[in-house]
Formats: structure tokens, C-alpha cells, sequence
């Protein structure tokens, strides 16, 4: 797949989101590309440490490619962010250590992805939220909002989405979100290396059982969520949000 680049450098396997003129927006099949990376990664012993990357220097993931919404009503929407759990939950249960380097947007579904890795890296221009509630109107599964809740509090998750805006490198870096900044690409790159050389070096039970104990703590008790995506995919202003989106023209949000 050529959206989706999967190379074994060393003790890593790196994916690399590649759509740098689509700002990377993930289709359907990569979201499924994705989840064989990460069985890859755990099926060959000599995988330390799995990165996810994407290509260029203007996106990590810009979220899902608009055109996968075509045509959904609300019990689609439930079970595309079925879609989107499972790997999401896929990447947080690969047994090593899972690093987004993150240059420029990492938004939408794209933020979920970074979420669900265990440590992220970014340059400082980067930008990240889920601007849902001025672009598509849809929302968001209640694992997703869980995996935000987790990393950013529920006040800071609030006034990211409800504002729709995006939060920059030093306010995430600051919530502890991005473990390290780096200045640009060049620092980027060292920085990760440097994060992947220690990795590959540290006990691989010990890493495994800290990953999987975060993991079980942010599940505990989750919620169902179902009835709020089925409620928001069917209405009309997720419609219009659709119809709208990529043009010059706003939706109207009326709330049905």
C-alpha cells in the first residue's frame, strides 16, 4: 500500500502515513494497514519499538479523509467508530513501546492515533484538536473521549472541542501529552532516535506490563456511548457538515 509505508529499520518498525498532499487524512484502508502494522510489530521478536510517522513536514494526520463519511446515517457512524477503537486499542495493546513523532497537524482521528501511542514527540510548530464542532459536526465515540480525558483532564478536553480550536505544541507539551519537543525536523529526527536507541535497550516485560496497566486503568468502567454517535452521524447538521466541508460555504448548525 502506498498510503501507507511499512519498513523495519533495526530494532524498529516504522509506519509512515503517506498522503503528505492529502495532509495525510486516513482512509479506511489504512486505518486496516495500521492494524497489521501493529501485528507485525508483535508477531517478529526482533521489534523493540514500533514509530508512527507521517510523511512530510505539514501533518502527522490530518484525520479521516472526508469522502469515507459518504452516504452515513447514524448506525454507520456507530460502527465506524467501532472502527476506529479497535485500532486504536489495537495500538495501545502492541507489546512494545509505541512513538508518534509528530510534525505539523495531528488532528481528527489523527490525535486519537497520537493518543493511543505511548509517548509523542512533536516540533514545536505543531498543532493538535479535533475542531469537530465548526467543520463536521459529528463527534466523538466514548473511548476516544476517554483516551483525551486521560491525557488532557476533562476541563482542557472541553474547551479543545467545544471551542473547536486547536491547541499548539507548548500547551500539550506542558500537559505532558508531547513528552519532548524538539525545534524543527532535524530535532525531531534526533530526538527520535535518541527515544528509540533507550527504548530498544529496556526490559521488554517491564515495558509491556507498564503499557498494558495504563491501558487497563483508562478502560476500567468505561461507559457505552453508542446512543450519543448513532444520535449526532444521523442528524442534520452532520448532513450539512458533509456537504459543506472542503468548500467556502458554512454549515448552519440548527441542532436536529
Amino acid at each position: 500500500m502506498t498510503d501507507l509505508l511499512v519498513e523495519k529499520l533495526g530494532p524498529t518498525l516504522r509506519v509512515t502515513f503517506n498522503r503528505p498532499k492529502a495532509h495525510n487524512a486516513l482512509t479506511f484502508a489504512m486505518y486496516e494497514g495500521l492494524h497489521a502494522a501493529c501485528e507485525a510489530a508483535d508477531d517478529d521478536p526482533d521489534v523493540r519499538v514500533l514509530v508512527l510517522r507521517g510523511a512530510g513536514d505539514k501533518a502527522f494526520v490530518s484525520g479521516t479523509d472526508i469522502a469515507q463519511f459518504a452516504g452515513f446515517d447514524g448506525p454507520e457512524g456507530v460502527v465506524y467508530e467501532r472502527r476506529i477503537t479497535r485500532v486504536v486499542r489495537r495500538i495501545e495493546d502492541t507489546s512494545v513501546p509505541t512513538v508518534a513523532a509528530i510534525d505539523g497537524y495531528c488532528i481528527g482521528g489523527g490525535l486519537a492515533v497520537a493518543a493511543a501511542c505511548d509517548l509523542r514527540i512533536a516540533t514545536a510548530a505543531s498543532r493538535f484538536g479535533v475542531p469537530i464542532a465548526r467543520t463536521l459536526g459529528n463527534c466523538l465515540s466514548m473511548d476516544t473521549q476517554a483516551l483525551l480525558v486521560a491525557h488532557l483532564g476533562p476541563a482542557r478536553t472541553l474547551d479543545m472541542l467545544l471551542r473547536a480550536r486547536l491547541l499548539d505544541a507548548a500547551e500539550v507539551h506542558a500537559a505532558g501529552f508531547v513528552t519532548q519537543l524538539a525545534a524543527d525536523t532535524a530535532g525531531l529526527d534526533e530526538a527520535l532516535e535518541s527515544t528509540v536507541t533507550a527504548l530498544a535497550g529496556h526490559a521488554p516485560l517491564t515495558m509491556w506490563a507498564t503499557k498494558q496497566a495504563v491501558a487497563r486503568l483508562r478502560r476500567a468502567a468505561l461507559p457505552d456511548g453508542d446512543d450519543l454517535v448513532e444520535r449526532v452521524y444521523g442528524s442534520a447538521d452532520f448532513a450539512a457538515g458533509q456537504a459543506a466541508f472542503g468548500t467556502r460555504a458554512r454549515p448552519t448548525w440548527e441542532g436536529r
